[in-house]
This record gives C-alpha cells, sequence and structure tokens, in this order.
C-alpha cells in the first residue's frame, strides 16, 4: 500500500516540532554571532595602483599596438609583484617578521581587462600594515622594473591610506548571522522531519486507524484521579472489647 503525505500533514509536523525548529535556529545564530564579533580576527584591505604605460617622445604616435604591448605587460607584471624578487626586499625595508612566500598570499593583483592600470590589493589584520605593504609593494615594483625587464613603463597612480574609521572586509556580523538563521532553520525542519520518521509509536485513535485500516470502535481514557474510600468512626457507636460470654451486638 502507497503512502502519501498531504500539505497539512507536513505543516502538522512543523507545528508539532515548532519548539526544536526555533530552538536549533536561534543557538546557531548566537553561535554565529559570538565567534564573528568576539572569536575572528577582523582583516582590513588596502589598494594602490599602478599605470603601466611606454613613455613617448613628440614624434611617437599613441598606437593601438602600444596599448595592447602595456596591457599584456600587466600580466606579467602580476607574477613579478608577486614574486621573491619583489617582496624579499619589501619584508626588508618594513622589517617584517615573515616570509615572502607568507606575504605573497596577502597580496592580489588585480586589472580590469583591457586596462592599462593595475590594482595591488593587500589584506591584513592591521589597517595602517595594510596600507604600509601596499605602498612599499608598488615603490620597490617600480624601482625594480627597469632592472628586470630593461623598461620603465610603471607609474604610481595612487596610494593606500588609512581612513580615520576604516572597518574590516572580514568577518561580516550580519551576514554571517543571517546565514547561520538560514542553515539553522533548514537544519530544524529537516531534524524534525527525521525524528517524525523515527517515530513509529501510535499516539492517537487516527494512528490506529491509518496503520490497521480498522475504525476504532472504542477509547479507554486515562483514570488520573480514583477517589478514596472513606473510613470515618460513627460518634454514636462506641467500640468495646466483648467480655468473656459475651457476643456481639450482646
Amino acid at each position: 500500500m502507497e503512502e502519501t503525505i498531504s500539505l497539512r500533514e507536513l505543516f502538522a509536523v512543523l507545528r508539532k516540532r515548532l519548539w526544536l525548529i526555533v530552538l536549533i535556529t536561534i543557538i546557531a545564530a548566537t553561535v554565529s554571532g559570538v565567534i564573528s564579533f568576539f572569536v575572528l580576527t577582523p582583516v582590513y584591505e588596502s589598494k594602490t595602483q599602478i599605470l603601466v604605460n611606454q613613455a613617448k617622445n613628440d614624434q611617437q604616435l599613441y598606437s593601438n599596438q602600444a596599448v595592447q604591448t602595456n596591457v599584456q605587460l600587466i600580466n606579467t607584471y602580476n607574477d613579478i609583484i608577486t614574486s621573491p624578487a619583489i617582496l624579499d626586499k619589501v619584508v626588508k625595508e618594513l622589517k617584517m617578521n615573515t616570509s615572502a612566500q607568507s606575504l605573497s598570499g596577502q597580496i592580489q593583483v588585480t586589472s580590469a581587462q583591457d586596462s592599462q592600470v593595475a590594482q595591488i590589493v593587500v589584506q591584513d589584520t592591521s589597517a595602517k600594515r595594510a596600507a604600509q605593504i601596499a605602498n612599499t609593494t608598488a615603490s620597490v615594483f617600480q624601482k625594480q622594473v627597469p632592472k628586470l625587464m630593461n623598461v620603465d613603463n610603471v607609474k604610481v597612480l595612487s596610494k593606500a591610506t588609512v581612513g580615520e574609521s576604516a572597518s574590516p572586509i572580514k568577518p561580516q556580523p550580519l551576514l554571517n548571522i543571517a546565514i547561520a538563521l538560514v542553515v539553522g532553520l533548514m537544519v530544524g525542519i529537516g531534524l524534525s522531519f527525521l525524528l517524525e520518521y523515527l517515530d513509529n509509536t501510535l499516539k492517537t485513535e487516527q494512528d490506529i486507524e491509518n496503520i490497521l485500516d480498522l475504525p476504532v470502535i472504542g477509547v479507554v481514557t486515562n483514570i488520573k484521579d480514583v477517589p478514596k474510600p472513606s473510613n470515618v468512626s460513627r460518634p454514636d457507636v462506641a467500640a468495646r472489647v466483648p467480655q468473656r460470654g459475651e457476643t456481639y451486638g450482646s
């Protein structure tokens, strides 16, 4: 016999386990908020822009081929910026207690398509240190390009600055709490249906009718309070022990 579940039964399960769903959702949101505000370390981001452009004299015309050459050079420069040839000097100049390989994990070089402008993006737990790393990396790279590529076509467009109210890019507590609410809600609903599926006990007359496919003709109710018989003696009857030769009632 195939079993079908109606929407009414699904909502009945959710209503029955509503306390569990709410509890799991609140716990998930609370844990996410505590971790986001008090456990995770804030990470700040700073950016420096550099321009890749060939130096031109008065007689040289601005050609599309030169622009394409500069754009293609950016891909090469992206690898050079995060290489030990540059980052070793950055670490030495800033007197950082880290390695070039570790520092490369904090630096990302991005550029828009067909653009001669590249961004050096640095993430660090200190907003001031992130700006210092970005500016120093751009400066060192600009000085080392003529030695490495035999060209002098890099200029710093804008330096990284630290604002008075710098805000971290991560963690984002509100976003984390919102995600935790959704995940907690899904877990609570899934757990509710799982508990209902594993529960094979009979609780109502309807359960018996559904399983046996027979009507219920009688129900035995629970008797909780049974009155106790009273044992009060009559005041006009005195209890007396019969003497020898006497019987009760004489």
